[in-house]
């Protein structure tokens, strides 16, 4: 059965768990959301908005040659984002959002609403990902909205197994 994000932090806060994020193509969205719930101080260590390649490497310690090799829009970064940002911070539950809002910066292999989504539960990373549509605000909205859905299907399989 599969988690709801409502209870996100119900579950985290049993699992005596903290969540952070680090987000580039979100802005900081994917942080108001989780912190739009009530009680959100118990399970919520915070996060950074690592807008700028700069950021990614100083604040997250993604590697400078991943970045070139791979571009900041790739699975390598995302995974690097979100170990970089539970490391950080101590918390053994992250999320990371790294893409292409649009509506300009695409190109033939990553186009606008490329984004991919790392997450990391107890040192297991998964990274997807997405092609979304829309305008620079839906696809922020629709990553999210994955974000979250991959932590609560990363949680469920944890608390199965």
């Amino acid at each position: 059965m599969a988690l709801g994000v409502g209870n996100i932090g119900k579950v985290l806060q049993q699992r005596g768990e903290l969540l952070t994020t680090a987000e580039s193509c979100t802005g900081g969205l994917l942080a108001e959301c989780v912190t739009a719930i009530s009680g959100a101080s118990k399970w919520y260590a915070g996060g950074w908005i690592t807008y700028s390649n700069e950021m990614k490497i100083t604040q997250l310690g993604v590697p400078e040659e991943m970045l070139q090799e791979h571009g900041a829009v790739s699975e390598q970064v995302a995974t690097a984002m979100c170990q970089g940002a539970a490391l950080k911070s101590g918390a053994t539950v992250a999320l990371s959002t790294t893409g292409i809002a649009g509506p300009s910066g695409g190109t033939n292999l990553k186009p606008v609403g490329t984004v991919f989504i790392g997450c990391v539960v107890d040192g297991e990373v998964q990274v997807k990902r997405f092609l979304f549509s829309g305008t620079r605000n839906e696809v922020r909205e629709q990553a999210v909205i994955a974000a979250l859905q991959l932590l609560c299907e990363m949680l469920s399989d944890k608390s199965i197994s």
